[in-house]
């Protein structure tokens, strides 16, 4: 499987994505390993031993599956802190990682709303995972999209040319061909792939604002970004328009569209938290003692334009707000008014 080739994109999403830091491969398919251990090995630990004749396991997975009972020397359980005299026989019995199913193919039914030779355009639900990392290992949209369409695996990052977190829902865009991949990331390089959100903020923003401020990795909780005025914060830049306002909780709320430039790791998220209207529902950068008044940010990409990588002509896809989302807004009393739809 060649899903993680190097191109043009992995710089473009070094900011979404980490590199693999150990092959997946089936564990059906991995027997028991037997080794007879030499002379040249007398005087080191066990673990390191391993790790020395097995270089395909990384040394914390093999200190795992020997803590675990799953390495025999001579017939009895091994220690990897033990140091050995040479010639003793070794069994070790390879072990599934919940990182073993990152690029399994998973069936699952996509939201899909355009597929051609080219593109798949999915209308993301929100609570999918869009790439298997830590703590998500399986059931993720790129899961998915393996069992859909199999040739995709030769495609780098199973097609995945941008991604929406988890808790968001709307429009992406996956690539089926490396030559679309590539179109595509150009395009997101180019900033001509047009992305439009609709989000529910606290308080009431003025009607029109750009916000253009750098982000990066927060300096102290990893897990969030932050603007930034340091050299290791990447450009960004948010447009916004207030749409309508309402109330939650006696406290204002307002429907906003936002359209961006740029495509950084919780962007708007940010943003909007940096200008001082965090989002309803964000856990990350939301007000804690809000945070039971809806389960996740209230963000829907609504709306995706692009250029299509196989004739060049301008295509757009629209994604109506999902149930949970329109909820809210009744509850805020928001509504559309006649004739001037959101989307």
């Amino acid at each position: 499987m060649n899903v993680n080739n190097k191109t043009i994109g992995d710089a473009l999403l070094s900011d979404d994505y980490g590199e693999a830091e150990e092959s997946s491969f089936s564990v059906a398919e991995r027997e028991p390993i037997l080794l007879r251990l030499t002379a040249a090995d007398c005087g080191d630990r066990l673990d390191k031993v391993l790790a020395r004749m097995i270089p395909q396991f990384s040394r914390s997975r093999l200190q795992q599956w020997i803590d675990a009972g799953h390495v025999m020397v001579d017939g009895k359980t091994g220690n990897g802190k033990r140091l050995v005299i040479g010639d003793e026989e070794v069994v070790v019995l390879p072990q599934e990682a919940p990182e073993d199913a990152a690029y399994k193919p998973e069936q699952m039914n996509l939201p899909i709303l355009h597929e051609d030779d080219a593109i798949i355009v999915i209308n993301k639900p929100a609570g999918l995972v869009v790439h298997p990392a830590a703590g998500n290992w399986s059931g993720t949209l790129l899961n998915g999209l393996l069992h859909h369409f199999p040739p995709i695996a030769s495609v780098p990052r199973a097609g995945i040319v941008h991604r929406l977190d988890k808790d968001t829902s709307g429009l992406m865009v996956v690539a089926k061909t490396l030559e679309a991949h590539t179109d595509l990331v150009r395009q997101l390089q180019a900033r001509t792939v047009k992305r439009e959100y609709l989000a529910l903020v606290w308080g009431a923003p003025s009607l029109q604002r750009t916000v253009n401020a750098p982000i990066g990795r927060h300096p102290r909780d990893r897990i969030r970004m932050a603007v930034l005025e340091s050299g290791a914060a990447k450009p960004a830049v948010t447009h916004y328009r207030r749409l309508a306002t309402g109330v939650l909780d006696r406290l204002a709320v307002s429907l906003i569209r936002c359209n961006l430039e740029t495509g950084r790791t919780h962007q708007i998220r940010v943003h909007m938290q940096s200008a001082g209207f965090p989002l309803v529902g964000d856990p990350l950068y939301g007000k804690p003692h809000l945070a039971t008044i809806f389960s996740r940010q209230a963000l829907h990409a609504c709306r995706l334009g692009l250029l299509h990588p196989s004739d060049g002509q301008p295509r757009e896809w629209t994604a109506p707000l999902p149930g949970d989302f329109v909820a809210l807004l009744e509850r805020a009393g928001i509504e559309e008014e006649a004739g001037v739809p959101w989307i």
